[in-house]
């Protein structure tokens, strides 16, 4: 008699990493799940997803490692008079890069969901005109 593969039997051996597509539905997930009175005042940001950010993001930022990047806000933050869309101007956006973010989460032990929704959050967390210094201590504040 054949023995059965454990691994097919879990299902992994069938699935692919996820795809662009998907990650949009993750952070529409995330985006749906925030509370009514934090997604309001997200106003006009666009949420948008590539495989990598381009070089010249990357040179600009002084980024040599592509995966080093997982999102980035692009934009003028809350704090700093943003939002209010006119003629020529573009919409404030965050940016999720699929590869950095799928190479992170393999090396952590974190689900895929939480990656998202973390980088996800971090950015927004930019819009509003928060710093890295004052996102971390947010973090750290509610992972008491």
């Amino acid at each position: 008699m054949a023995s059965i593969n454990p691994i097919s039997r879990s299902g992994w051996s069938e699935r692919r990493a996820p795809g662009l597509k998907d990650f949009e539905a993750m952070a529409s997930e995330i985006l749906a799940g925030l509370p009514d009175d934090l997604l309001l005042r997200c106003g006009h940001l666009q949420i948008s997803l590539a495989d990598y950010a381009p070089d010249d993001v990357l040179d600009e930022l002084g980024i040599e490692d592509p995966h080093d990047l997982l999102g980035l806000f692009e934009g003028q933050g809350l704090a700093q008079g943003g939002d209010a869309v006119g003629t020529g101007q573009m919409p404030n956006r965050i940016w999720l890069f699929r590869r950095p973010i799928l190479d992170y989460w393999a090396a952590m032990d974190e689900t895929l969901g939480d990656v998202v929704a973390h980088v996800l959050i971090h950015e927004i967390g930019h819009h509003f005109g928060l710093s890295d210094q004052d996102m971390e201590r947010i973090e750290a504040a509610t992972e008491r």
